[in-house]
């Protein structure tokens, strides 16, 4: 989808859901990597993550849109924007936008701990001498490495 279809598409979401306009920009960022969208509050425009549309679907990409617009419209009003507030929550349930999207790349490492078998995903590798289990304090070991 062109950055033009892109712009229309997300104009369209906030009429038919929000029923108010959007007023700025929003484009893709392709330097985004663990999450779909983000707005940004000192500009008012949006974000978005090429690979949503891509790798997960159009669907993925109107909830992530929708989402975004949760924090656009409550930010333009002064109400709570944030994850945390009432009134995002309440938004975001109303307009059904995603709260948290698939992974799009797979963990690149697997640590367990040694005492209660607890498993812990991770993008980045760890030190196992300075990290502990959360659960039980115990140490970690590395289970699984997709590094070539």
């Amino acid at each position: 989808m062109e950055e033009l279809d892109l712009q229309l598409l997300c104009q369209e979401i906030s009429k038919k859901y929000f029923h108010k306009k959007f007023h700025h920009q929003i484009t893709y960022n392709s330097r985004l990597k663990s999450s779909g969208g983000r707005y940004i509050l000192k500009t008012g425009n949006i974000e978005i993550n090429p690979k949503i549309e891509t790798i997960l679907g159009k669907e993925v990409l109107i909830g992530v849109i929708k989402h975004e617009l949760c924090h656009y419209h409550l930010h333009q009003e002064g109400k709570g924007y944030r994850h945390q507030d009432r009134d995002f929550k309440m938004l975001l349930r109303e307009v059904r936008g995603h709260r948290f999207i698939e992974r799009m790349e797979p963990y690149r490492y697997v640590y367990a701990c040694n005492s209660c078998g607890a498993t812990f995903y991770r993008m980045r590798k760890i030190d196992t001498n300075k990290f502990r289990c959360g659960r039980c304090r115990g140490s970690l070991i590395l289970d699984f490495s997709s590094e070539g």
